[in-house]
């Protein structure tokens, strides 16, 4: 497969644009067109390179059925994140590689399966080492070197190397969860952090370390905190988070709110946009990846948006969310930029349970759409995320396609739309959806897709079937791991997801010959260190990998 889409460079003359696209419409190019309205002909904010600006929104803990152009059903109002699907495209199999965030956070920067890094179950906390390699090639770092402006304003939560003090005590505080996590009590907040996003691609930061509900409850601009810790605090914790780690303990910078967090995000946003607006229509493009901490815990929508939503203080932190997508889209329409800014809008996993699915499905709402299970888990409901690609310039509006994409495919579509192929040692699980964002492909170049729950269980998905490596849900719902009993169960889960997208009935028995084949294949993508033709690639080795050695009986 060839991984450098020849992309075209220049704008198209008026006619022979409206010319181009009425005949896609007429021919219905890449199956599955919902409506075929040619994008508005012009090249407002078109650099002279033809590169589009960039902007990838990652919303935290949202469900695919939060989105009520996807799910017609829901009771959440989105109007702005509508607006995308109906001046774009929706992917409806869109999933992230893991069903948490810190995984599917390294597989958007790095087009690279986070397991094949140190990294095999679980997530990091706030004050954890980096998890990206230093060699390792990031989208960010790739769209520098190909002219890009680069910002992260958000959530970062893929480790920073801290400055420890000598006299460490940390192991005498309470532990704050998240794999590697501490209270920071042995950090020296006078100092720089390092391996942080300003090296690894950006040129800009603003945001925090974690998420919400994880210390430091502090800022970070650039390399180092925005403003010294002057205390302590806790974030409870309830429902799913294991025992004896119900209290997130750690320095909290005086004025530090998490209901003024989304507001702070959204503002620095609008501002890069509005500051890179005359480079970018001048041919300076910008990529701006804002990955917001909502509507993930602690639930915190604003005075003026909680009761909007008439359900709970989840549903109104999704509609405050989505007003600010609303924001980003009004500052590229004040700037001139729409035309020519491929916006992209998903979450990083399934909803969590916090969000109370029992209250809301009570009121007619499902987060997840009638998917199984939710976040962490191995079953749909952990990795089924909304996604959708506006670009005026050069996408029909108003399509909709069942293209099989990951998370991890946003580092091979920026190298098709550049036009630089990627080094054989990067974004090697990344496959372009480019072709079909063009309609040059209904059905979608990639095939097979590998998801991982957060105790590092195993599936993989090809075509209807999808193997699921373990015998529970391998996150938080039933049956979990280690405290709903699996005995008598089958080792593995095989569901036909067009018959049975709901995961309900586990036909492995009937059919051991796929169980095998989908094994067998997810046995080479292991091995082979890459889903993607090339060179073979080492994954990162750990004593042991349990979930791995269960791949030894598919020879």
């Amino acid at each position: 497969m060839n991984r450098s889409f020849c992309f075209f460079c220049r704008p198209w003359a008026h006619g022979v644009m409206i010319f181009r696209w009425c005949w896609f419409v007429l021919i219905g190019l890449g199956g599955g067109l919902v409506s075929g309205a040619a994008p508005a002909p012009g090249s407002a904010g078109l650099g002279a390179a033809g590169k589009p600006n960039i902007i990838f929104i990652l919303a935290d803990d949202m469900g695919y059925g939060d989105v009520k152009s996807l799910n017609p059903q829901g009771k959440i109002p989105t109007p702005y994140i509508d607006t995308l699907a109906a001046q774009g495209m929706a992917f409806t199999q869109a999933h992230s590689t893991s069903a948490v965030c810190t995984p599917s956070r390294y597989s958007i920067l790095t087009g690279r399966y986070s397991w094949r890094s140190t990294m095999k179950q679980s997530v990091l906390g706030g004050f954890s080492p980096p998890l990206i390699e230093a060699n390792r090639l990031t989208v960010a770092e790739y769209l520098r070197r190909n002219g890009y402006a680069t910002t992260i304003i958000g959530k970062w939560h893929l480790g920073l190397d801290w400055v420890r003090r000598p006299e460490s005590n940390a192991k005498a505080t309470p532990k704050a969860r998240g794999a590697g996590a501490n209270p920071g009590r042995d950090v020296d907040f006078t100092k720089p952090f390092a391996r942080g996003p300003l090296t690894l691609g950006f040129e800009e930061f603003f945001g925090i370390s974690a998420s919400l509900d994880m210390p430091p409850y502090v800022y970070l601009e650039g390399d180092r905190m925005q403003s010294a810790p002057s205390g302590e605090r806790t974030f409870p914790w309830v429902g799913v988070a294991p025992a004896g780690e119900q209290t997130r303990l750690g320095p909290a910078a005086e004025g530090f709110e998490v209901v003024n967090v989304l507001p702070d995000f959204t503002r620095r946003a609008v501002e890069v946009i509005g500051r890179q607006a005359a480079a970018a229509r001048s041919g300076k493009p910008f990529f701006l990846y804002l990955p917001l901490a909502s509507p993930h815990t602690p639930l915190a929508p604003a005075k003026e948006w909680r009761g909007k939503s008439g359900l709970n203080d989840y549903a109104d932190f999704v509609m405050q969310t989505d007003a600010a997508v609303g924001k980003i889209l009004a500052a590229l329409d004040q700037h001139g930029l729409a035309q020519n800014t491929l916006i992209i809008f998903t979450s990083d996993n399934g909803c969590s349970p916090e969000a109370n699915f029992q209250f809301l499905n009570g009121h007619g709402h499902d987060p997840n759409a009638r998917r199984r299970g939710y976040k962490a888990d191995i079953f749909d409901g952990g990795t089924h995320v909304p996604f959708l690609v506006r670009w005026p310039a050069r996408v029909l509006r108003g399509r909709s396609t069942d293209a099989l994409v990951s998370l991890g495919d946003f580092m091979a579509t920026c190298a098709d739309i550049v036009g630089v192929p990627l080094p054989e040692t990067a974004g090697e699980d990344s496959v372009s959806f480019l072709p079909v964002l063009l309609g040059k492909s209904g059905v979608g170049p990639r095939q097979t897709l590998v998801t991982h729950s957060a105790n590092g269980s195993f599936a993989i998905r090809q075509g209807r079937w999808k193997l699921a490596l373990c015998a529970d849900s391998g996150g938080w719902s039933f049956p979990r791991p280690g405290q709903n009993p699996t005995t008598g169960a089958p080792r593995f889960q095989l569901y036909n997801l067009y018959t049975d997208p709901a995961e309900v009935n586990n036909v492995a028995a009937e059919n051991p010959d796929v169980v095998r084949r989908l094994g067998v294949a997810l046995r080479d993508i292991v091995n082979q260190g890459r889903s993607t033709p090339g060179p073979v690639q080492k994954n990162a080795t750990v004593t042991r990998w349990p979930q791995i050695e269960m791949l030894d009986e598919f020879k």
